[in-house]
């Protein structure tokens, strides 16, 4: 499941506005979203990656997404960076 790739992962990104960021600069290797997110909000990320050509892995829960970060609120989206 992609939850133990975040926690794998040594270079992590949380949140929407940092995720598309890295996008935009081409730092991205994978984008994880979390599929119970609000469209509106992954909306710039799903069309950022596509354009990027960056894969986008889909998890079940903002919550459990942001528990595999390390954080305590949850996270709608991640990017794994090079």
């Amino acid at each position: 499941m992609s939850y133990e790739k975040v926690l794998q992962a040594r270079n992590i990104l949380i949140g929407t506005k940092q995720t598309v960021k890295a996008l935009k600069q081409g730092t991205v290797k994978e984008v994880v979203i979390a599929k119970d997110a609000d469209y509106k909000v992954i909306a710039k990320i799903t069309s950022a990656a596509e354009e990027g050509n960056v894969p986008i892995l889909y998890v079940d829960s903002m919550k459990k997404l942001g528990k595999a970060c390390g954080i305590e609120v949850s996270a709608a989206a991640i990017a794994i960076t090079n």
